[in-house]
């Protein structure tokens, strides 16, 4: 087998991290902020529920999640909800993704919203706004700002953590990789450092283009 047909492969077997990555932002950022509100909510009960959710998931493992969510239904519903396949097994591990990323994500957008200081969301109700517009003309803008540092660790952390997918035999880049291992071949398996390299590298560029857009806004 030839370099370029392998490293091909390795190339199509990325794509998958690829779909876990963008599917889990895609999802994850809107979820987080759903989250955070329910973290935030001043009725007890749903805040206290919310901040447990938020609390275990942050302090274990995501491949545990990933485990959990795949063969959970089966072992304790005797219903296996993903199916053995390849689309099952990929859902499961998107799932379990969306629901680790979003929380921390939710600690992201709660932590700058709350950084916002008090006066200003006074300030607009003198003025006659709406909490709704207080939040999209006044806070958010600032919560942008405050929240890009740390949400951008966290989603090229996410282009890492795609490699945990191979837990439930997901055919991801690192795990194709390996199995070239036991043909004598080591060269695939440091070669996948290129993609992430790359995926990482794009990613900051564009993080940092966005901060500098921030700029113009002084939170």
């Amino acid at each position: 087998m030839t370099a370029s047909v392998i490293f091909a492969r390795l190339a199509e077997a990325f794509w998958i991290n690829c779909e876990i990555f963008f599917i889990t932002l895609a999802a994850g950022l809107p979820l987080g902020l759903v989250i955070a509100f329910g973290s935030m909510s001043k009725i007890k009960p749903i805040s206290a529920i919310v901040k447990t959710i938020v609390w275990i998931v942050r302090g274990t493992p995501l491949m545990l999640q990933v485990i959990i969510i795949y063969w959970g239904p089966g072992l304790i519903l005797d219903n296996n909800w993903w199916g053995s396949g390849y689309t099952g097994r990929l859902i499961a591990t998107i799932v379990a993704f969306v629901i680790n990323y979003a929380c921390y994500f939710s600690e992201i957008y709660r932590g700058g919203i709350e950084s916002v200081p008090v006066g200003q969301s006074e300030a607009g109700q003198v003025l006659g706004m709406t909490r709704r517009q207080i939040f999209f003309r006044v806070t958010l803008l600032q919560v942008v700002k405050r929240i890009v540092p740390p949400m951008g660790n966290e989603i090229i952390t996410l282009v890492k953590d795609t490699s945990l997918a191979r837990v439930i035999a997901n055919q991801e880049i690192i795990m194709v990789a390996q199995n070239y291992t036991s043909k004598g071949l080591i060269w695939p398996l440091f070669s996948t450092a290129i993609f992430f390299l790359v995926a990482v590298g794009i990613l900051t560029i564009v993080l940092g283009k966005v901060e500098k857009k921030l700029d113009f806004f002084r939170a």
